[in-house]
């Protein structure tokens, strides 16, 4: 059975299956496929909020042209009912000069309103129909997305029943945790920008993402300070790319053991926080107590190693995008 083990030591390191062979392969296609998944459902949620915005702007515009367009008709009903003055009544019914002249300035300037009015209506519909289009497209990206969602979700639910887990384990998993980050940044369309191992790792002598920086920095605000390793060489997974740090459950080092008592509330309260935090961090997947944690699919089981590191009894491993 392929795994995404390490081999018998309370310190995670990369086993020897993960350099290669079906591991590596599973392991990269859950990568690629929850990294993905995050990125469509950015975009899903960028243009959902595009949407609502672009309807508010269409009922403004609606109402604006009704307005206008009442407006113009009122102009046109009294211009045919006679109601104003004409070039003719100009000529022939002024009694001198001066009055000639005042009712040719009176017809220029309603015929400028006129005008101008139905300038603002062609505007109005102009910008109408081009605000159905965009809500058009708005929502065939919508579509588009949720496919690409739909894909992935199967895919990386594929590579966790490959690596011998995938069954629902939400029963009982770590939830209820306190949103205490804000967003970070996105692309313009909505998916996360790409990054490397381009800073300073706090934990190691290694490199770190600037999203996983500020993952480790949020969570310690948090209050969760115990022992972290984030960065090592080797192994298909993301901690050689910087994108992934191991929280200890017990204060001052990986325990040969499975957490028990207050660590293993530490754990859990942990693992709660990065779930609630992980559209705002920017969170791929999390590992713990023997579960992973996707936005896809929740808590499904995790296939371990039987020891307490591979088995993730005695860390907290979050993987960022």
């Amino acid at each position: 059975m392929a795994t995404f083990g390490n081999p018998a030591t309370a310190e995670p390191t990369p086993g020897a299956d993960e350099d290669g062979g079906q591991n590596l392969t599973v392991r990269q296609a859950l990568d690629k496929a929850t990294a993905e998944y995050n990125d469509a459902k950015g975009r899903l949620d960028k243009s959902v909020a595009d949407q609502a915005a672009i309807s508010d702007q269409m009922g403004k515009t609606q109402a604006r042209l009704g307005e206008l367009q009442a407006s113009t008709a009122t102009i046109a009903n009294a211009a045919y009912r006679g109601h104003r003055v004409s070039i003719v009544n100009v000529v022939i019914g002024a009694d001198n000069p001066d009055d000639m002249l005042h009712n040719m300035v009176t017809v220029e300037y309603m015929l400028q309103q006129e005008n101008n009015q139905l300038r603002q209506v062609t505007e109005a519909q102009r910008q109408l129909e081009q605000q159905r289009k965009d809500i058009d497209a708005a929502v065939a990206n919508q579509q588009a997305q949720l496919k690409v969602m739909e894909a992935n979700k199967k895919a990386a639910e594929d590579a966790l029943r490959k690596a011998g887990g995938g069954a629902d384990a939400g029963s009982g998993a770590p939830s209820g945790g306190k949103v205490t980050t804000n967003s970070g940044a996105r692309n313009s369309d909505g998916s996360y920008p790409k990054e490397g191992c381009t800073l300073d790792d706090p934990t190691t002598s290694g490199c770190i993402s600037p999203r996983m920086l500020n993952a480790y920095n949020e969570a310690r605000r948090a209050g969760f300070t115990h022992y972290t390793s984030c960065y090592r060489s080797g192994g298909g997974g993301d901690h050689p790319l910087g994108k992934a740090c191991d929280f200890s459950a017990n204060a001052s080092t990986f325990v040969n053991a499975r957490a028990t008592g207050a660590d293993k509330t530490y754990g859990d309260n942990l693992a709660a926080w990065a779930l609630a935090n992980a559209k705002n961090l920017g969170v791929k997947y999390v590992i713990w107590y023997k579960r992973i944690w996707q936005p896809s699919s929740g808590w499904k089981s995790y296939g371990g190693d039987g020891t307490p590191a591979g088995d993730h009894y005695n860390h907290v491993h979050i993987s960022m995008q």
